[in-house]
């Protein structure tokens, strides 16, 4: 089982560099075209517009043909993405669709990779092995901006041809690997429907993972242009700082997720959602670099923690790994798309108003969790 976990920590970490290669390079593709600034934030959203469209679709199908079969399409499907932009990377709509193929194929490889690990493994050490995918996409957004920055030197378009590479040799890889997780007769007997098995006791842990996620990506969306006006913070101190909590956040997974005991879930995400509102209650109060950079940790870690424990639980509470994790990451690839326009609405109203905001909303967010405890859980075999 821990090769087959190996495999699915490379591919999860081949996808994350790909999510984040991109960033240190669009601005420049954008000013080499005389483009608008708003082809930045929209090259960007698309992706996750697109996830947060299809990831629920993958999920289905993942319960019907099988994981690695979705996984295989997920990395060619990537692997075509990669290509395409490096290509056409002077011509800005070919690069809509080379984000949008690759938001698209994403989400075949999150819910295909996280269904396999929920198959493969036991209620028992589920949040140990999905800690560990977890660290691998902490890593894989660390690295992916820096690759991206340094591979550029060569040429712009190069870093997405070496990335092209990697994700062609992980299908390949996978290909002769990885074996089907899901047996063939359970295949067929799943329907694709999550409307039973993933209403009910599921809804409070699926608003909940949208309020994580809402949360992260509206600090991500905010916290530059806050510490300009609060400490005049340089890019570099930002991708600094950003690569500081990715560590962390690596580290939670990889660490703390490996001591939580089967049913004890709810404690930790009810104790990592205070983490993090208190994260973003204190960050006004950053008077210089090493302030922000505390407060910033301190948020990532509540919120690395939460994250990774809510996707186990609910994989836990239902017989549709597939389903399960597909809608939770076209839950997550929404808060991705909303966070940052919310959070810049409040911030252009309030600056101060923006971390209050946030913090309140996580504590309220708690409410949540309660009220799934509350609930009786489906009595899945009965389904």
């Amino acid at each position: 089982m821990k090769k087959t976990i190996g495999l699915l920590t490379l591919i999860q970490f081949f996808v994350y560099i790909g999510f984040g290669i991109i960033i240190p390079i669009i601005p420049e593709l954008i000013a080499n075209m005389n483009g608008s600034a708003l082809h930045i934030g929209w090259l960007l959203a698309v992706y996750s517009l697109a996830s947060f469209l299809t990831a629920r679709l993958w999920g289905g199908i993942a319960d019907r043909i099988g994981r690695r079969k979705v996984i295989l399409i997920g990395l060619l499907g990537f692997t075509i993405s990669f290509l395409m932009f490096a290509l056409f990377i002077n011509h800005l709509a070919a690069l809509y669709v080379s984000r949008m193929i690759g938001g698209l194929f994403a989400g075949a490889l999150y819910t295909g990779s996280m269904s396999y690990v929920a198959d493969i493994t036991s209620n028992e050490n589920r949040n140990k092995y999905m800690g560990f995918v977890g660290m691998a996409i902490g890593l894989g957004f660390i690295l992916g901006p820096a690759m991206g920055g340094l591979l550029s030197k060569v040429s712009i378009a190069f870093p997405f041809y070496i990335s092209a590479g990697f994700m062609a040799f992980t299908f390949l890889l996978t290909f002769f690997v990885l074996k089907e997780s899901k047996p063939k007769q359970a295949a067929r007997r799943q329907s694709i429907s999550i409307k039973d098995q993933l209403t009910g006791n599921l809804v409070p842990l699926f608003l909940f993972t949208f309020v994580t996620t809402l949360l992260l990506a509206g600090l991500e969306g905010t916290f530059q242009i806050y510490q300009i006006q609060k400490i005049d913070i340089t890019p570099f101190e930002v991708g600094l700082l950003f690569m500081v909590s990715g560590l962390i956040d690596a580290g939670i997974q990889g660490g703390v997720m490996q001591k939580i005991k089967d049913g004890t879930e709810t404690h930790w995400i009810i104790m990592g959602q205070v983490v993090s509102a208190g994260g973003l209650l204190l960050m006004p109060l950053s008077y210089n670099l090493w302030f922000a950079g505390i407060f910033l940790a301190i948020f990532t870690a509540g919120n690395a923690l939460v994250r990774t424990c809510t996707l186990s639980l609910i994989t836990k509470k239902t017989d549709q790994h597939g389903a399960a994790t597909g809608a939770s990451y076209s839950i997550d690839s929404l808060g991705r798309v909303l966070g940052p326009v919310v959070f810049t609405w409040i911030f252009e109203m309030h600056a101060l108003a923006t971390f209050l905001t946030a913090s309140l909303l996580g504590v309220l967010s708690i409410t949540l969790i309660i009220a799934y405890e509350k609930k009786k859980p489906i009595q899945m075999n009965s389904i």
